[in-house]
């Protein structure tokens, strides 16, 4: 851990209350009575957001205050991971504390989640907590398919909404997130803890083209991801991708405000974070940093100081063991992951044992690429070096241009497919849409953007022998059905999402009034 220098750094949009009536201790048989009063839990997740893109890691542009005042009141972590760099998994992943291939159909995107696999929001509604959500749950897919009558995230609270004239720009969700809070806030009980979730739908695409540069931000002061081409028009594009992100966190902001009102901020155990990378080419849906390597800062002021940043490896199954803990309930056994308290609390991280990697993988994200069958890739991180296995080569649809569905629509996919033979963007093409191999290794200090794959040089054979061998054994451990050899039946799973024929023909629609839009 390393101490967060914060003083002229982090622009303080609340003030901390230094009083304040805390919840009352309404104990049920699971509770621990050596807690003198359960806290409150807000757990906010973005949609699609990589980990660079807030001021508290250092980007100069988005401008994130509220989050960077819960990392300077609470803990900034530099290594958190999810588990698949897709949605549904995702969001499965940290509601059930299990790594996503441990879910059945819970594994794939648009899927479901069954009855089977508890999640912690039921376990805290059972102890007699408030519990809901807004915005994005678990989703996307069809939990009645599993079995279950609401979202796993709770009650569902969306009435409040925007009219488009109040919104910054039209690929916005009319959902108005603090509003519901409010709303969900004012149907708790004077006594009754409450668990909210706060799942903004926004960066998610689509974006209205133009809109950030609309909204003052100049598109020369992006940092360009290096892997990505240095572009107009992926300049542009995350200039929109920046302004979503600000819009979930001045929600944010808002609902905060409210706790300190209310006097409930000081015992509330505030979670931020997002649920996989950046919806840009070689981000969202593969295992490399931009995919799987996510924000977080985590704040409970009545239990530890504020002004921590860790270092340590950090992964989604870690959230719902911290949030039971944190409630004083008992973790099941099922769940993969480790309570974080030891390691918020302790002076110093490396005061106490802890993990030093941390796996990863995915499978199926839409049904449309791989003739519907599940892409199975693996990967273990460790504060050095990035390994991937990628099983099944031949099942990566390369050179499937114009429609390769793995790549979410947009001005930086269909720059890439109106440029497939420029010399500027050739690399970065290939490099993204050719066929893995069956082992990619990364040196991540020196090779940040992780493309350079050093698994067949003979310099990192004992580094690579290492990792694979750590791995195995990790998903041997965690049961992973594929590499215990078992039939994946989630392969061929349902796929509670649009037709094929009708997202081809939307991407068509879209492409063309791309080219159009650039004269092309």
């Amino acid at each position: 851990m390393q101490k967060l220098p914060i003083a002229g750094i982090f622009v303080l949009i609340f003030a901390i209350v230094t009083s304040g009536q805390l919840p009352n201790d309404n104990l049920n048989s699971r509770y621990r009575t050596d807690q003198p009063s359960r806290p409150n839990i807000l757990f906010a997740i973005s949609d699609d957001q990589s980990w660079l893109h807030t001021g508290a890691y250092g980007d100069p542009l988005v401008k994130t205050p509220v989050f960077d005042a819960v990392a300077a009141n609470g803990a900034l972590f530099n290594h958190a991971y999810t588990s698949a760099p897709s949605c549904t998994p995702s969001r499965a992943t940290i509601l059930t504390g299990q790594h996503h291939w441990r879910l059945g159909k819970g594994a794939n995107l648009h899927s479901t989640l069954s009855t089977e696999y508890t999640c912690y929001t039921e376990l805290l509604e059972e102890a007699g907590y408030h519990v809901g959500f807004s915005g994005k749950g678990w989703d996307p897919g069809d939990y009645t398919d599993g079995g279950r009558t609401q979202n796993p995230a709770g009650e569902a609270y969306n009435q409040k909404t925007y009219k488009p004239d109040q919104l910054p720009a039209s690929g916005f969700r009319p959902i108005n997130y603090a509003a519901n809070f409010e709303l969900f806030m004012a149907g708790k009980q004077e006594d009754t803890p409450f668990c909210f979730w706060y799942g903004g739908r926004e960066p998610h695409r689509p974006y209205e083209d133009g809109s950030g540069k609309r909204h003052g931000k100049d598109p020369k002061s992006v940092l360009v991801p290096g892997h990505l081409p240095d572009h107009p028009d992926v300049r542009s594009d995350i200039l929109d991708y920046y302004l979503e992100i600000e819009w979930f966190d001045q929600h944010l902001g808002r609902m905060i405000r409210l706790l300190e009102e209310l006097g409930e901020l000081k015992n509330t155990l505030i979670v931020v974070t997002s649920d996989n990378g950046m919806p840009f080419p070689r981000s969202k849906t593969n295992l490399y940093d931009t995919g799987v390597r996510l924000p977080l800062v985590i704040q409970w002021l009545d239990r530890f100081p504020g002004g921590k940043m860790f270092d340590e490896m950090i992964h989604f199954t870690d959230f719902a063991p911290t949030i039971l803990e944190a409630a004083g309930l008992e973790i099941p056994s099922d769940m993969t992951g480790t309570s974080l308290l030891p390691l918020l609390e302790s002076i110093s991280g490396k005061d106490i044992e802890w993990r030093d990697h941390v796996v990863f993988g995915r499978e199926r994200h839409t049904v449309y690429a791989n003739e519907g069958r599940a892409y199975g890739a693996r990967g273990i991180r460790t504060h050095d070096f990035l390994l991937i296995q990628n099983p099944n080569t031949e099942l990566w649809p390369a050179g499937q241009p114009p429609h390769f569905t793995d790549i979410d629509r947009g001005p930086s996919k269909y720059m890439f497919l109106s440029q497939q033979d420029h010399q500027a963007v050739v690399p970065f093409l290939e490099q993204t849409l050719s066929r893995r191999p069956e082992i990619e290794l990364y040196d991540s200090r020196n090779d940040p953007d992780q493309r350079i794959n050093l698994a067949q040089d003979p310099n990192y054979k004992k580094i690579r022998q290492s990792l694979e061998k750590t791995l195995n054994t990790e998903l041997l451990r965690l049961r992973d059905p594929r590499t215990l050899g078992q039939k994946v039946s989630w392969d061929r799973d349902p796929y509670h999402g649009g037709s094929y024929e009708n997202w081809i023909e939307t991407q068509g629609q879209q492409f063309e009034a791309y080219k159009k839009s650039r004269k092309l």
